[in-house]
């Protein structure tokens, strides 16, 4: 490992900041084509229920333009076009090629061709110009982002004053023993799950210890709030197994 890199996580290993962005790429490019039925495994369908409560906090109104990053598959920009309306415009920015080609191929990209684009890049440098966009979101992706300040950062240039972040993360359980319970699940079954599905163990092995080295749910606040964001706010779903973050640029 080189003295001149910094280290990061990567589930549960130690690697070279300059590695991970890469392994990352790795997994989803893996994953891609059955990304959607592992969510639905992993999480019961529960995860379609987050990303509805997800909206029903943004309120998406008429006119909005909407940045969905690592939002590959497209499951929030259609929910919020579905909701905002005709005039509003969503973006879907993504550093894994084959996760936006899954997202393209859903029928409902089809039909909302006009207000919806598809983005090659990276969370951490986005190429969009300051104050672009109303609303920022970013659905459990958020986790595997090589170095997470510098994306909220990017989270924070992009939207226009008056525009507002929204994270939703799987988190910690804030009671010992269910979160114990809930670990015994992760990494005896979502695992297999991978390799029995995906034919992949190790990418959703990943997956697990992601989550575990992810921060909880108040010093991931208090990193929004360092980004520059304020107002931050933010609710446990499913006792904490996801938590939604929110905070507004002013």
């Amino acid at each position: 490992m080189s003295p001149d890199n910094r280290t990061t996580h990567f589930g549960f290993q130690t690697v070279d900041e300059d590695q991970k962005a890469g392994m990352v790429h790795g997994v989803f490019s893996s994953v891609a084509s059955k990304y959607d039925v592992m969510n639905d495994l992993m999480s019961l369908g529960i995860h379609r229920v987050w990303k509805d409560a997800m909206m029903d906090w943004l309120a998406p109104r008429a006119g909005q333009h909407l940045l969905d990053v690592a939002g590959g598959t497209g499951d929030v920009a259609f929910r919020f076009l579905g909701r905002a309306g005709e005039t509003a415009r969503a973006t879907v920015c993504d550093m894994t090629a084959p996760m936006l080609e899954e997202g393209r191929k859903r029928a409902e990209a089809e039909k909302l061709a006009e207000r919806l684009d598809w983005v090659c890049g990276d969370a951490m440098a986005l190429p969009f110009p300051d104050n672009t966009f109303d609303v920022y979101t970013i659905s459990f992706g958020i986790r595997n982002v090589v170095r997470i300040p510098d994306a909220l950062k990017e989270a924070h240039r992009v939207l226009r004053p008056g525009g507002r972040l929204m994270v939703l993360e799987f988190s910690q359980i804030p009671n010992e023993g269910l979160q114990k319970l809930y670990d015994l699940y992760s990494f005896n079954v979502i695992p297999r799950m991978g390799q029995a599905v995906a034919g992949d163990r190790d990418s959703y092995q990943y997956l697990v210890e992601s989550i575990r080295k992810f921060p909880d749910q108040e010093t991931f606040a208090a990193m929004i709030r360092s980004a520059g964001f304020q107002q931050v706010k933010y609710r446990n779903l499913s006792m904490g197994i996801a938590a939604l973050h929110s905070g507004w640029k002013i």
